[in-house]
């Protein structure tokens, strides 16, 4: 059972700011976790007037205490202020305790990137670990090689248009324009961005979508153009926790670092078309970001890659 004015919030997020299933989710365990360090087994409904400023700050302490990360708190005092902020705009409480809070200051954070070559060993290792060893029957040799075009287009793709995980496995074949080279892209916030198709992205997707006609799935459910576009062997669509494995698997045959995720493809993607003189406003765009200064974490490591360089080859550096 839920609190109702908790209930209501969340109802005002989907339909009033279209916000995604992912984020209000993740709202309301930030609200839960605060309710819990209030009134714990309190009895429903919560006595929201009451909170102060102090519990505003008692909440935080309580985070830092648990050794919880600096972005993590600050994404939950960001969560609770704009409950509070509802609350207000409802007319059941008079002031937001989390408005006007330091938050804790983040540790500077440069997502990893991996090199323009080490990129090209990746998109090339699901053709090259495909085998022909061990074959049970025509079938599966079928689908060991469609799982090789799809892996590859999948790779490609992700580095192709900088797109996140979560935005691909959404990906139908209709959001797909391989005569024009471009992606129709399902962003946060149910918002849809133009993203445009490398050549090498463009074939593999063909590639995988023609081949993927000659499998016969488990399910033997019909294939069309709204089905998701990469399909597991059951016919239905990847979970991005499977893609995640299926990219470890690459970067571990590649002997590059296996911590390494699909999310560092969109940094790649972002990082070398800075580093190739792209302008900061358009890989805004493509990437989908609403604030600028969240691209502006790039140019940093374009930054720190010239230091480098610098050292190593500067005499008196």
């Amino acid at each position: 059972m839920e609190d109702p004015l908790i209930l209501q919030f969340s109802s005002y997020l989907e339909i009033e700011k279209n916000a995604s299933k992912h984020t209000i989710s993740s709202y309301l365990i930030d609200i839960n976790q605060f309710c819990k360090t209030k009134w714990n087994n309190q009895k429903l409904p919560f006595s929201w007037k009451d909170v102060d400023r102090y519990d505003a700050r008692g909440f935080i302490v309580y985070l830092q205490k648990k050794e919880i990360s600096a972005s993590t708190i600050c994404r939950k005092i960001s969560a609770l202020r704009s409950f509070f902020s509802f609350l207000m705009e409802e007319q059941i409480i008079d002031k937001n305790p989390f408005a006007g809070l330091n938050s804790p200051r983040k540790n500077k954070y440069l997502p990893k990137v991996l090199s323009i070559q080490q990129v090209g060993k990746l998109l090339e290792a699901p053709l090259k670990m495909k085998t022909n060893k061990n074959i049970k029957s025509k079938s599966y040799e079928l689908w060991i090689k469609y799982m090789a075009l799809r892996d590859t287009a999948i790779l490609e793709l992700l580095y192709s248009t900088g797109m996140r995980i979560n935005e691909l496995v959404k990906l139908t074949e209709d959001n797909i324009d391989l005569i024009s080279g471009t992606v129709i892209v399902k962003g946060k916030g149910k918002k849809e961005r133009l993203c445009p198709l490398g050549k090498y992205a463009e074939k593999a997707i063909k590639n995988s979508i023609e081949f993927r006609d000659n499998i016969q799935f488990l399910s033997k459910k019909k294939i069309s153009t709204k089905s998701p576009l990469f399909l597991n062997k059951q016919g239905q669509g990847l979970s991005a926790r499977s893609i995640e494995r299926m990219m470890k698997k690459y970067l571990i045959e590649c002997g590059l670092n296996s911590e390494l995720s699909p999310h560092s493809l969109r940094h790649s993607f972002a990082t070398h078309l800075l580093d190739k003189g792209a302008e900061l406003r358009a890989v805004q765009e493509l990437l989908g970001h609403e604030s600028l200064s969240t691209t502006q974490i790039y140019t940093h490591i374009s930054i720190e890659r010239l230091k480098e360089v610098y050292d190593k080859a500067h005499p008196f550096s």
